[in-house]
């Protein structure tokens, strides 16, 4: 499946209503590998009368780092298909999207290779530390990607939450026409 460059591919009609529903449908994708990543973290309890720590735990933080590694990709996708798609735009139009627009903003998210550097995440590798200290010393890696998980699912509410205001802009907008 080829990917696209932008939300206004194969699109007529209104585009602002074309951009919002294509951020939209992406931020679910996001949501969606974060709680299938979720999800599959919390089926691993089934096995653990089989698998030893030492071999469950890494898997677990595997699998958090998968889905918020996928989350994180499609996160800077959506912000360059935007920016793409908002170029093709008029002025008022990119005045109704600018709520999205300014979320990326205020929220950049920083590279793959920034996030699972321990020495760029000091706050997150000590509080990974910290845990692995009162819990069991296997759990640190888990930590530091769950923090991730959760830096990704903030990030995707607070999008939703424009997304949500700008659809409720649109609508008001489409009624008084």
């Amino acid at each position: 499946m080829a990917q696209e460059k932008d939300y206004l591919k194969g699109q007529s009609g209104n585009t602002v209503s074309a951009i919002v529903k294509g951020i939209d449908r992406d931020v679910e994708r996001g949501e969606d590998a974060l709680m299938l990543g979720f999800g599959i973290v919390m089926l691993s309890s089934t096995f653990a009368p089989v698998a030893p720590p030492s071999v469950l735990l890494p898997l677990v933080a595997l699998t958090f780092a998968i889905s918020s590694g996928f989350a994180r990709m499609n996160y800077h996708n959506m912000e360059r298909k935007l920016l793409k798609s908002m170029a093709q735009l008029e002025a008022h139009d990119k005045v109704i999207l600018h709520p999205i627009a300014a979320v990326f903003a205020e929220y950049p998210m920083r590279s793959l290779s920034e996030s699972f550097n321990p020495l760029k995440n000091l706050k997150r590798t000590w509080k990974s530390a910290l845990g692995g200290i009162l819990i069991n010393p296997l759990w640190m890696p888990i930590f530091y990607v769950m923090g991730m998980q959760i830096i990704e699912e903030k990030n995707l509410g607070t999008l939703n939450r424009a997304i949500i205001g700008v659809e409720q802009k649109i609508s008001s907008l489409s009624s008084l026409a």
